[in-house]
């Protein structure tokens, strides 16, 4: 299921090598369409990582993203669930335009279960 947003990029991060087959990339959008600003934390996996390249803080954009949730079971047995915002598309903003597409990333296919709790 995929979802979109626009706000303003507050926090871009750095690409982080979590294994050597997984890399992932986090940033937080500015939505401030309400009475309270709310700051979504989303992530980039793999190849989609390169999809902030050449943006800053402070720009306009659209995310197009798909909400992803997980179960996963400790070492202790305890049974826990994690959702993830996993964008594959952003958009610059330009004032009185349409979104210009920066780099386009089909939604990444499923990826094998693994014992990370991310």
């Amino acid at each position: 299921m995929s979802f979109s947003i626009s706000g303003k990029l507050k926090v871009v991060g750095e690409t982080q090598q979590i294994k050597d087959t997984f890399k992932k990339r986090e940033f937080v959008l500015t939505d401030e369409s309400s009475n309270y600003p709310q700051h979504i934390s989303f992530q980039l996996v793999q190849d989609s990582c390169d999809l902030l390249d050449g943006l800053k803080e402070g720009e306009e954009v659209k995310v197009l993203f798909n909400l992803k949730g997980r179960e996963w079971t400790s070492p202790q047995g305890e049974l826990k669930h994690f959702n993830s915002l996993d964008a594959w598309r952003v958009e610059r903003m330009h004032a009185g335009q349409e979104p210009a597409p920066m780099h386009v990333h089909e939604p990444p296919l499923p990826q094998e279960e693994d014992d990370l709790p991310f």
